[in-house]
């Protein structure tokens, strides 16, 4: 219960964001409670009046239409307030999205790469949304649970002492009992709320792998185990129903009990020869009696989606909560002029203790070449090309740009407005190919657009396409050929047309057409720039100014290509290894 506590405050300080709407919403359901007690009061007046002082409707009707006046005028406040409290809660979701969205882009990829996708989409969406209730319904209750039963309470005591003192006895009995409650809502919501999360993430596991599900036979053992785990949320949502239940019925036990002492007490006591309390008094309490109990009702209402709320920002906390890389602030302006070297020094790095991706890794990489990084599987090369993008931060020795400034204290949007980054495989999303093409510059015109597809040997294909450059295209490159959205990927580099460019060689999945055109677009793309290129293929490999060969984490040797085969090193038994075939 204490870490749901911790949570609530931390949900609560996020309220104060817009604290001045979220009171402005109480201060209206605080009117409308007050209201309660007027119309109360006005009834009493008019019950008692007709039934024992003989007034007529005409003598009463004045009255009548002030309790129609502040029935509309109580709705009215009770739906203002709803409307402030829920327009108050959109804006603390819009922030928490933005800040997620903004903390997993200071953290990138490979910060990310061990979390599922569905697992973070559905905390941005659902658990974000799972927040909604908590801000515009159980904050604004919490207030008026404790505001509207006093004003009661005072009204109450100086008309009848005996009703207030039942009221004040019972009253505060609800909200432990359901304290008592909440400690097994909390372990049923989170359990709940983490099927969810599973659900969702094996759900779209699934989704995106079933033409290998279905090649291998395995798709009707899956929507098994889809169905085992539905049925599991089922179980833990009934579960969570069951504990919602038992909150209402032991405030409604409660809640009827009180009431029931406090007609049973006036009852008695109008009965009595010498009646120590008037019919009005005893009917302007009783009306009272329930709208004590009402803003308890209310809390009992939204307490479960209080643990609902609580469940979902545990998981929002833990990712807000991923530890950033730390950064020196020397150099958070800079930005590299003309064309850019890069020299990296005794770097260290490892994605788990006891396991070194670089081990102590030195290499220079001059403005204006082409460099090539080669190198078994796992020798390193992707974690080099991450360090130097930006994604991950080095636990030992530093990159520096021009020889002069870290690298790590290069604020990384302008860092990466520096370069492009073509993957083997690239990432298209749902969306025109004009959009796709101009993500490294959105302003850029047809004009433009036309100039890159054509250097990238994209063009012909694209305007043979239906709608040109406005062809819509699925996620991932949905309708596209692989050579296509390597070319694709390519004019975006070209678009965007920086100092640097880092490439994990495009051709490596390719066919023999497309590979020949991929490769004279890169050629264009490279030349006369400062290149880094994780070469997979030998042709790749001998076209560079400078090779790095990577073994174990570590630079096992560099040079030229003709350099490296009269060494007679790593490099020249890979080539020796793979000659006759296009590999290195």
């Amino acid at each position: 219960m204490a870490k749901a506590e911790r949570i609530d405050q931390r949900l609560m300080q996020e309220g104060r964001r817009t604290r001045g709407a979220l009171y402005f919403g109480i201060g209206l359901g605080l009117a409308a409670g007050l209201l309660i007690i007027l119309q109360a009061f006005i009834l009493a007046h008019i019950i008692n009046g007709v039934s024992f002082q003989g007034l007529s409707l005409a003598a009463v009707m004045p009255l009548l239409w002030a309790l129609l006046g502040l029935f509309v005028l109580r709705a009215a406040l009770s739906w203002a307030g709803e409307l402030v409290a829920f327009r108050a809660s959109a804006r603390i979701k819009t922030y928490l999205r933005e800040q997620l969205l903004k903390h997993l882009l200071q953290l990138g990829p490979v910060a990310i790469a061990g979390e599922r996708s569905a697992d973070i989409a559905s905390t941005m969406i659902e658990g974000v949304e799972a927040l909604e209730p908590y801000f515009s319904r159980y904050l604004p209750q919490m207030a008026l649970v404790s505001l509207i039963p006093l004003a009661i309470l005072i009204v109450v005591f100086p008309e009848d002492w005996i009703s207030g003192l039942i009221l004040l006895i019972t009253g505060p009995l609800v909200p432990f009992f359901m304290v008592l409650v909440g400690y097994a809502a909390e372990a049923v919501n989170q359990r709940q709320w983490r099927k969810m999360l599973l659900m969702s993430a094996h759900f779209l596991d699934v989704v995106q792998g079933l033409t290998t599900l279905k090649i291998f036979g395995r798709a009707k053992d899956e929507i098994e185990i889809v169905a085992r785990i539905s049925d599991d949320y089922r179980r833990s949502t009934m579960a969570g129903l069951r504990v919602a239940f038992l909150t209402s019925a032991v405030l409604e036990f409660f809640a009827s009990l009180s009431i029931a002492l406090v007609a049973v007490s006036l009852g008695a006591r109008l009965l009595q020869v010498h009646a120590s309390v008037t019919f009005f008094t005893a009917f302007f309490v009783l009306l009272l009696a329930p709208e004590y109990f009402n803003p308890l009702r209310g809390l009992s209402t939204h307490y479960h989606a209080r643990m609902s709320a609580i469940a979902a920002a545990k998981r929002i906390f833990e990712i807000l909560d991923m530890p950033l890389p730390e950064k020196s602030r020397q150099g958070a302006d800079y930005v590299p002029s003309g064309q850019i070297s890069l020299s990296v020094r005794n770097l260290h790095f490892s994605y788990e203790a006891g396991r070194s991706a670089l081990d102590g890794v030195n290499a220079e990489f001059p403005a204006g070449k082409v460099t090539a990084l080669v190198g078994a599987s796992g020798a390193g090369k992707s974690t080099l090309a991450s360090a130097l993008l930006g994604f991950v931060q080095a636990s030992e020795g530093e990159i520096l740009v021009n020889g002069q400034m870290p690298l790590n204290a290069i604020e990384p949007e302008l860092w990466w407005k520096q370069l492009a980054w073509v993957p083997q495989n690239p990432r298209l999303f749902h969306g025109s190919l004009g959009d796709n093409i101009r993500i490294g510059r959105p302003d850029a015109d047809l004009a433009a657009l036309r100039e890159a597809a054509q250097n990238a040997h994209a063009l012909e294909f694209i305007e043979n396409l239906p709608d040109g450059f406005e062809t819509m295209i699925g996620d991932l490159g949905q309708g596209l050929s692989g050579g296509q959205i390597q070319r694709i990927a390519l004019a975006r580099a070209f678009l965007k047309n920086p100092p640097l460019f880092i490439l994990d060689e495009a051709t490596a999945n390719l066919d023999m057409e497309n590979e020949s055109l991929v490769l004279d677009a890169m050629q264009k793309l490279i030349t006369g720039r400062t290149a880094i290129v994780i070469a997979h293929r030998l042709a790749t490999a001998e076209r560079a100014d400078h090779i790095i060969v990577m073994d174990a984490g570590r630079v096992a040797e560099s040079g030229s290509h003709q350099e490296l085969l009269a060494a007679g090193g790593v490099y020249a038994r890979m080539v020796a290894a793979y000659r006759g075939e296009t590999h290195v």
